[in-house]
């Protein structure tokens, strides 16, 4: 999640309100994915153990075929799969104490499951992939970078970069694949409420949206532009900022990303704000795709 420069109080659009249609949801209330449909979400819960209400809750109203999450801060021996699985859902995760993580909570297993994006030991957790209904998924929490004179933002543009390159190994356009989380990078200023304070933000300065643009690479499209061409659809408004989500004055950093065949079976794709604005939330919501099987 981004560190957020303040934002200006009159930069809210008028015509985008912080939840229902506003945010490109379905005029009707979502409830179980039709037969042939294939329903995808993501959400960065911002400690899955915190959000664990809102997230049960959430996966019982709409029933997604699978939710990527990010942030789930939490190492793996002490994952609350339980709860999940109670509730009757598969779930595979990759986590270290505290920071970062990454999990895929789905109907039925996931096939083909891999994590970990360098396989090294003391590797950040940040990236799962795994295979549903013959789509491959991949999952993954991208670095935020702190500031442009840090490591950890020259980190976050070498992440970038070989996510270029393993995609272009791994991942042909002809096959079916989604990508898909908190990318930590808001690509024009139609993504963000407050782009010319954000110049030099890590998540919007101009070397991190073209390493994304570079990582995209002419193989993934992003579903929600698709779909919704104006700005003010956000999916992060930090909570530091009092007021941010009721003003809008948000980010649009988590996406669903997909290779040409997937863009051809979407079908819809909004932002549910709702949970956004529920008690004890995440400073992210949840965003949601379905396709044609």
């Amino acid at each position: 999640m981004p560190k957020t420069t303040k934002p200006k109080m009159k930069a809210a659009p008028k015509a985008a309100k912080p939840a229902g249609k506003a945010q490109g949801k379905p005029a009707k209330a979502a409830g179980k994915s039709p037969a042939k449909t294939l329903k995808i979400a993501t959400f960065n819960a911002n400690s899955i153990r915190m959000r664990m209400p809102i997230l049960l809750d959430w996966l019982k109203k709409e029933k997604p075929d699978v939710l990527a999450v990010q942030e789930t801060k939490v190492q793996d021996v002490e994952f609350p799969k339980e709860p999940i699985e109670q509730a009757g859902w598969k779930v595979v995760f990759h986590g270290q104490k505290g920071y970062n993580g990454v999990a895929f909570i789905s109907q039925q297993p996931l096939e083909k499951v891999d994590m970990g994006f360098y396989k090294q030991a003391e590797e950040q957790a940040r990236f799962i992939t795994g295979e549903y209904a013959g789509v491959r998924l991949f999952n993954t929490y991208i670095p935020q970078g702190n500031a442009i004179d840090s490591d950890k933002y020259q980190y976050k543009l070498k992440y970038l970069a070989d996510l270029k390159n393993y995609f272009a190994k791994n991942v042909p356009n002809s096959n079916p694949a989604l990508w898909m989380g908190d990318m930590n990078v808001a690509r024009t200023e139609i993504d963000l409420n407050n782009p010319k304070g954000n110049k030099e933000h890590p998540c919007f300065h101009i070397d991190a949206r073209n390493a994304f643009e570079e990582a995209l690479n002419n193989k993934w499209t992003d579903l929600f532009r698709e779909k919704v061409k104006e700005g003010g659809h956000y999916t992060f408004w930090d909570m530091r900022f009092p007021g941010a989500f009721e003003r809008n004055a948000g980010w649009r950093i988590d996406l669903i990303v997909g290779t040409p065949p997937m863009v051809e079976r979407l079908q819809k794709i909004w932002i549910d704000t709702k949970p956004r604005g529920l008690e004890k939330p995440s400073d992210h919501t949840f965003l949601v795709a379905e396709f044609s099987k």
